[in-house]
């Protein structure tokens, strides 16, 4: 059967006399094969600059994904005929431009097809409109331009193919759906961008294979062309061996290759189809055994023909000659010659004629005589006695030791040099030449072994040396660190006092100044300014200053109101009123306390609406609050007061709405902690036994002995040998005063005591043991709880200041002051301001048209209309999360936990320093050292803590809240659970808008589709005439025909001539086949 051939993608026979050396005219082709010419079509826009038509005709050609060979002949065109290719292929593609042309649209009804998975519920119009649909996206996926190929792929549509194809149920896969789907994955590999995306996809070659349970000879036929086509490209050799042994396990075969030779030796009884698929089969098997590793490795071809051999194939091959088709002869041939070829090697290889696989006796014999007098010799020996020592019982698992050794001798055949496996590997993980290197010198191995497991046991050591260091070196760098942040803080803070201490040197310096210059004014004031003195007796006392002149009276104390003026004179005015009291002008007799509040002009709805649930701020609360500063009167103006009404009218019908802490490890088996109790001398031990052994598996895990533990204690650890976790552990094992008291009785035996023992009678040598301990432990943590506790301070000062500055949730609880005052009446409208907690109420007004729409869900959409930059509240709100799970009693606990150690560590250090001095005791230089910079560190939380406490308080009252009622967790809770409300509303706003997107999408392609399916089908015939194959299409014609082949048959039949002439004709089990010549 002569393939048919085809051309460039789209293109109406373009191709089809380009073998001649003029230009050729454009020409349609019809079916029964004559051709005839086009009069000269006028392009419909005049012809640009020739620069400008080589770009556009570029892209043109860029989109067909042409062969090299045809690129050239397309560029080779005048520019006339250029342009006129050119506008009839947009004209083509803007008459095709519909609901068909989407990728999107064939993926969508591949998933729909896919969900239902049979036919049996189907109407015989439904099966015949889902096979025109896979036939219309095979064409596409011709005709169409690259882009729609390219998006096809992007779209993940290889992956829906197969996912149909692996869904589908019985009728389906006997129907031409199947075949029309594996004719879409061939029509995708027929550009090279297709074929790439085909060849990568991790299960595209195994879900091809499993069509071959099908018993559609049509389906069976295009998948074995695909496979057969799919072994010459380069890396699918190998997919296509896997993806046998994927069907094998698919279908429960025996071997990989079963089906194949089964359907070669069945009758269908029609011939064609018949023909056509032993034709599909051999030319797969030729493909298979010459292509990928097999056209240069004799032994992998003689390895998978082995496979069909066993299978029983030459039989079937003999039989099939009597069909009497050219194209199966051909491929029977090509079998025939390369067996016959591969066998001739592998004799000569062995210095006969002939080797009858099928004689144990002649292979044996082979093998021996050619190992004979070799080093190999005893090893083959040993591998037939061996062989005799296998279990040969009928049944069970007996067979499975033979397969083995089958597989491992198979693995050793076919692996390369480089440990590369061209089949699917019979064993995984068995590299042939890594064990043939390691079998070189055992001798070695066991050497280098030795040295690698001293070398690993230095390493270790190392290891842990370089750890020890490491810790080392980053806790001094920490403390250096620190030290430098409290030296640069102690700096600010000594310049700041320095600055405020000359500024209140000046002020004193000014104010002395000025109580001078007064004291001299009152002094001459004093002196009578005129001859007569003043009236009084003569001689006697001068009487007292007036009240304005003189020396001013000392001011009242600070919190003690100003004494009342002194009477006024006989006859003179009255007294000027005292200072008004605090906070203004006194209210009029009779008004309210508070402001003096306007009443608002709240548009009323017209009919009765649901309520929000809120609560009133008093009015007599609003003074510094941002309730005084809010105007919902203006956000009126704003909003849609007539669509609030429809969606939350109290009376209404439904309709649519939119357009800790780690457990502890587990101790060590009691095994390593009884082996002191079992040496040869007895062991004295005075303690609680169960104390001791605890204290043995500390010990043990710390790995220190008495005295460098005591050294690191007297040294405060500067070597970092104890870790934290440790000197937690210590602590449950200070000395207590009866084992004191118990260990002096017996020191005198002190070589003789427990390991538990001597290390508490030691350490109780220590001053002070147990205060050095916590001092140490509290030194080593300090950093650690500071930089907890840090944050949570600074969350509260962030979250607040955020709260005071934030102009979004300000405009949003206006917005939402004026939702609440329209919707509700009477005493719960008129409102100035509510209770922040009333925020989380929103979300429990819910629409009358639909009930999982709610207020708030409503707000989010007049906010992202009216007010934009509110919907991104949650942006300027960040610290809030963090502040709302701060306690602040737990907080306080604490701080004063770290002040009451701090204490602890300072008064232990001068209990310390009026101590003697001990050699290698550092206590008091490395705790003085720490208390200093600890003692900054800690000032500065306290004073972070003092600004975080005014900033609460000055947040809570700014939105109306007492704060002595008021913790921080229910506080920042309140708008963290808002917060989070809030982005879930919009979320869900989101996905019912992209959900009505969708459905109207879905919408315009199907009635686009209705509009477009005329049309469709009167252009479907004139497609079909000039659907236009590629490379793969020509590679499956070359598969079928045998082209493929022929280069090798002719190597082949020469190679068998000289042959015969050089060698005598020997009787033979199985005659050579005369080939068809």
């Amino acid at each position: 059967m002569a393939p048919r051939k085809r051309s460039g993608r789209g293109m109406s026979a373009i191709f089809c006399c380009f073998r001649g050396s003029d230009h050729p005219e454009i020409t349609y082709r019809l079916r029964n094969g004559s051709n005839f010419a086009l009069p000269t079509i006028e392009p419909a826009w005049p012809m640009p600059p020739v620069e400008e038509l080589d770009i556009k005709f570029t892209e043109l050609v860029d989109e067909l994904d042409l062969p090299d060979k045809h690129r050239e002949a397309m560029f080779a065109l005048p520019a006339e005929k250029k342009w006129q290719i050119y506008c009839s292929k947009k004209k083509e593609q803007e008459e095709n431009k519909g609901a068909t042309s989407w990728p999107e649209f064939y993926i969508d009804q591949l998933n729909s097809m896919a969900a239902r998975r049979t036919l049996l519920a189907l109407e015989q119009e439904d099966e015949e409109e889902r096979s025109k649909t896979i036939e219309s996206l095979k064409t596409a996926l011709r005709t169409q331009p690259m882009r729609f190929v390219t998006r096809f792929i992007d779209l993940d549509g290889l992956t829906c193919i197969l996912n149909f194809l692996k869904s589908m149920d019985y009728e389906i896969s006997e129907s031409r759906i199947h075949t029309s789907l594996i004719g879409c994955i061939k029509a995708l590999m027929n550009n090279s961008q297709g074929r790439a995306h085909v060849l990568a996809h991790p299960e595209s070659i195994n879900v091809i294979a499993q069509s071959l349970s099908t018993e559609n000879i049509k389906t069976k036929v295009a998948v074995l062309e695909i496979m057969g086509a799919v072994c010459l490209v380069p890396g699918g050799h190998r997919k296509v061996l896997a993806s046998m042994l994927h069907y094998q396990k698919y279908a429960s075969e025996r071997t990989r290759f079963q089906t194949l030779v089964n359907d070669l030796d069945r009758n269908t009884g029609r011939y064609r189809d018949e023909v056509s698929l032993k034709t599909a089969i051999m030319s797969f098997i030729n493909a298979v055994l010459s292509q990928g590793a097999g056209e240069d490795s004799l032994d992998f071809r003689l390895h998978l023909r082995y496979e069909f051999l066993m299978l029983g194939i030459q039989p079937i091959i003999d039989k099939l000659r009597g069909h009497d088709n050219s194209t199966l002869d051909r491929h029977l041939d090509f079998f025939e010659v390369l067996r016959n070829e591969d066998e001739l090697q592998i004799s000569r290889k062995f210095d006969t004629i002939h080797i009858e696989t099928k004689s144990a006796n002649q292979m044996f014999d082979l093998v021996r005589k050619k190992l004979s007098h070799t080093e190999a010799y005893p090893h083959f020996m040993s591998i037939l006695h061996h062989c005799l020592q296998m279990p040969y019982k009928r049944g069970g698992s007996t067979v499975q030791y033979w397969l083995l050794l089958d597989r491992i001798v198979q693995q050793i055949v076919i692996q390369n040099d480089k440990g590369l496996d061209p089949d699917v590997s019979p064993l995984e993980n068995f590299n042939v030449k890594h064990v043939v290197r390691m079998l070189v010198n055992e001798n070695e191995v066991k050497q280098w072994k030795e040295q690698a497991e001293k070398m690993r046991k230095e390493h270790n050591e190392l290891q842990q040396k370089f750890e020890k260091k490491e810790r080392e070196c980053d806790t001094k760098t920490q403390e250096k660190e620190e030290m430098m942040q409290t030296l640069n803080k102690m700096k600010e803070k000594l310049e700041k006092e320095s600055s405020e201490h000359k500024a209140a040197k000046q002020q004193v310096a000014d104010l002395t100044t000025q109580i001078h210059d007064l004291s001299m004014r009152a002094v001459q004031a004093a002196v009578p300014s005129g001859p007569s003195g003043p009236p009084g007796a003569p001689g006697g006392p001068l009487p007292p200053p007036p009240p304005g002149g003189g020396l001013l009276p000392p001011p009242p104390p600070m919190g003690v109101p100003p004494p009342p003026p002194p009477p006024p004179p006989p006859g003179g005015p009255p007294p000027p009123p005292g200072p008004p009291p605090l906070g203004g002008m006194p209210p009029p007799p009779g008004a309210p306390q508070g402001l003096a509040l306007k009443k608002k002009n709240i548009p009323e709805p017209k009919n009765p609406l649901k309520s929000f649930n809120w609560s009133k701020l008093p009015e007599n609360k609003l003074i510094g609050t941002l309730w005084s500063d809010v105007d919902d009167v203006r956000v009126f103006k704003e909003l849609d007061l007539q669509d609030i009404e429809r969606t939350f009218s109290a009376y209404q019908r439904q309709q649519d709405f939119f357009g800790n802490t780690n457990g502890r490890q587990k101790e060590v088996d009691s095994n390593d902690d009884t082996l002191s109790s079992k040496q040869k001398i007895k062991e004295l031990s005075v303690i609680d036994g169960r104390r001791a052994q605890n204290c043995n598996i500390l010990l043990s895990r710390l790995k220190l002995s008495n005295e460098e533990i005591k050294r690191a204690i007297l040294s405060m650890d500067e070597q970092e040998d104890l870790p934290k976790d440790m000197l937690e552990q210590l602590l449950k094992f200070i000395p207590e005063k009866s084992d004191i008291d118990l260990l002096e009785e017996h020191k005198h035996e002190l070589d003789r005591m427990a390991k538990a023992d001597r290390f508490l009678f030691e350490m109780s040598r220590i001053s002070h043991y147990q205060q050095r301990l916590q001092s140490l432990y509290f030194k080593k943590k300090f950093a650690e709880r500071v930089a907890e506790v840090k944050p949570k301070v600074e969350a509260i000062r962030s979250a607040s200041k955020e709260l005071l500055q934030s102009r979004s949730l300000k405009q949003l609880l206006e917005v939402v002051l004026a939702f609440g005052n329209y919707m509700n009446k009477g005493q719960r409208g008129n409102a100035y301001g509510f209770k922040i907690s009333s925020l989380n109420k929103i979300a429990d007004t819910k629409s009358s048209i639909d009930k999982n729409i709610t207020l708030l869900h409503y707000l989010i959409t007049v906010l992202e209309k009216k007010y934009p930059k509110v919907v991104s509240l949650h942006d300027q709100l960040s610290s809030i999360s963090d502040a709302a799970k701060v306690n602040m009693t737990e907080l306080e606990k604490e701080i004063n936990t770290l002040r009451s150690g701090l204490k602890a560590v300072e008064s232990e250090m001068e209990y310390q320093k009026s101590q003697p001095p001990v050699p290698g005791d550092k206590f008091v230089s490395v705790v003085g050292q720490f208390i200093t910079v600890a003692g900054f560190s800690f000032s500065d939380v306290e004073d972070l803590l003092v600004e975080a406490k005014e900033l609460f308080s000055k947040v809570v009252k700014y939105f109306g809240e007492d704060p002595l009622k008021m913790q921080p967790d229910e506080f920042f809770g309140i708008f963290d659970q808002f917060i989070q409300a809030f982005a879930e509303a919009k979320q869900e706003n989101e996905n019912i808008r992209k959900r009505k997107e969708e459905e109207e999408r879905r919408a315009r392609m199907e009635a686009q589709l209705k509009e477009q399916r005329e049309r469709e089908r009167k252009s479907r015939k004139a497609k079909e005439n000039s659907e236009e194959g590629g490379e793969f299409d020509d590679l499956v014609s070359a598969l079928r025909s045998g082209e493929v082949f022929d280069k090798d048959l002719s190597k082949l039949k020469r190679n068998r001539k000289r042959i015969n002439s050089q060698v005598t004709e020997n009787t033979r089990e199985r005659p050579v086949t005369k080939l068809n010549c």
